[in-house]
């Protein structure tokens, strides 16, 4: 019995089918854990969407900002972009039981010693508040007025945390943490626009786990998000994007003992 932890595939799913051999997955003993960005800019979304469903309860799935993005563009309060590629999951006859299974997916997830989520924590943030706050957010999306914090979170590019914050301004900042965090100040303020490389932050900026002092210790974190950044382990951290979807590889680390796994990914076809 085994836990793999899988980066953004990001519609790759001939590379997720590569790595599930190649791990020698078994659905009777073994989980897969999913760090979100299941679709877009890839070719195959709705096969991966399709795949991931019929896994069940051994896989958990934490959801990433495409994921969002996907949801949002299906109920008309998004616009889809050039380099989207989402036309045939919004095409597909199975569309809303598909939209509807990835909008009742978890924003973090919590087991024994590990962590799941798509990109970060605020500094201020325990591993005990990132729960709850997260728990808040995933309530609204799992209910009727789902789409009131989708319309608060697209766009929220001047959003950021208060404990003030209330109603789908507050839901929707709580995914925006969870799901896009990538640089922040010490005291929590976002870098909404930067995603490049750690050494390139801009000053007074941090990447959100080297930052001194933050709370959210006693847990490993596993999440994905960051492709520039890559793979990238600390004693508490496994971020494993390892950017499939711009041709580098698709990867999964077993939980139990730290081992990584690998596919290439130089065929990847990506949306221009």
């Amino acid at each position: 019995m085994a836990t793999y932890a899988i980066g953004d595939v990001q519609g790759c799913h001939d590379a997720l089918q590569r790595l599930v051999r190649d791990i020698r997955f078994n659905p009777m003993t073994d989980r897969l854990w999913f760090v979100g960005d299941l679709v877009n800019r890839g070719p195959d979304s709705l096969k991966v969407l399709r795949y991931i469903k019929t896994l069940q309860d051994r896989a958990v799935v934490v959801l990433g900002n495409h994921d969002l993005f996907l949801l949002a563009v299906a109920e008309g309060i998004a616009n889809t972009r050039p380099e989207d590629t989402l036309t045939a999951v919004l095409a597909a006859p199975d569309r809303d039981e598909l939209l509807t299974w990835l909008r009742q997916q978890r924003l973090f997830y919590r087991e024994g010693p590990f962590v799941l989520i798509h990109a970060g924590l605020l500094p201020q943030w325990s591993i005990d508040d990132a729960q709850r706050f997260a728990r808040e957010a995933e309530t609204m999306l799992h209910s009727p007025l789902y789409r009131d914090v989708l319309r608060a979170l697209h766009p929220s590019k001047q959003l950021q945390w208060s404990s003030d914050l209330s109603g789908p301004a507050r839901l929707a900042m709580i995914m925006k943490v969870l799901t896009r965090l990538r640089a922040c100040s010490p005291d929590g303020l976002m870098d909404s626009s930067f995603n490049g490389p750690p050494e390139r932050v801009s000053t007074g900026y941090f990447p959100w786990f080297k930052i001194p002092d933050r709370r959210h210790h006693g847990a490993t974190i596993v999440c994905g998000h960051w492709a520039a950044l890559g793979l990238h382990f600390e004693e508490h951290l496994l971020a494993i994007d390892s950017g499939c979807v711009w041709g580098r590889k698709l990867t999964a680390i077993r939980l139990e003992d730290r081992q990584v796994f690998q596919v290439n990914c130089a065929d990847t076809t990506r949306g221009a």
